[in-house]
């Protein structure tokens, strides 16, 4: 049995926006300018409790490349897929109140069970989906001033199995 996919957002779930700078401990390389100081609040224990969970994780993010470049190496992940976000939705496509990432990670599920993790899901995202993607789906809203807690890991944990 394929195992469902875990559509990762970095900013927010796993960069939380309320914790100080320097809460958690950076590690090398440091990354250049371009790249954002927030990398700091990055807690590394996340890539154990990521890869514990029996997903197939798929970043869902705008850091795009730089996820794999910045992110997965701080968390002990390996490169992870990436979904590519379109350059914007057509004018049919278009429904007032959804999320522009939902129709994206519908279309890269292709009607495989998903769970996404994100700080911006709404009742729109979830109604869209449903009606939507033929699969089971877990739209799992994260509190972007803590990040993933262990409320969020075992209500993904409950999901999947």
């Amino acid at each position: 049995m394929t195992a469902p996919l875990l559509f990762l957002d970095v900013d927010g779930p796993l960069i939380p926006f309320g914790a100080r700078d320097g809460a958690y401990p950076t590690y090398p390389p440091a990354p250049p300018p371009s790249v954002s100081p927030l990398l700091a609040r990055l807690d590394p224990a996340h890539g154990a409790r990521l890869a514990a969970l029996p997903y197939e994780l798929v970043w869902a993010t705008t850091w795009e490349e730089d996820a794999n470049a910045w992110i997965a190496p701080r968390l002990g992940l390996p490169d992870l897929p990436l979904v590519r976000w379109p350059d914007a939705p057509g004018e049919e496509e278009w429904v007032p109140g959804l999320h522009w990432k939902a129709p994206a990670l519908v279309a890269w599920a292709a009607g495989r069970p998903f769970a996404w993790v994100d700080d911006e899901i709404g009742a729109v995202d979830r109604e869209w989906v449903a009606a939507s993607h033929p699969g089971r789906a877990l739209l799992h809203r994260v509190d972007p001033r803590r990040g993933l807690g262990e409320a969020d890991y075992a209500a993904l944990a409950a999901w999947a199995g």
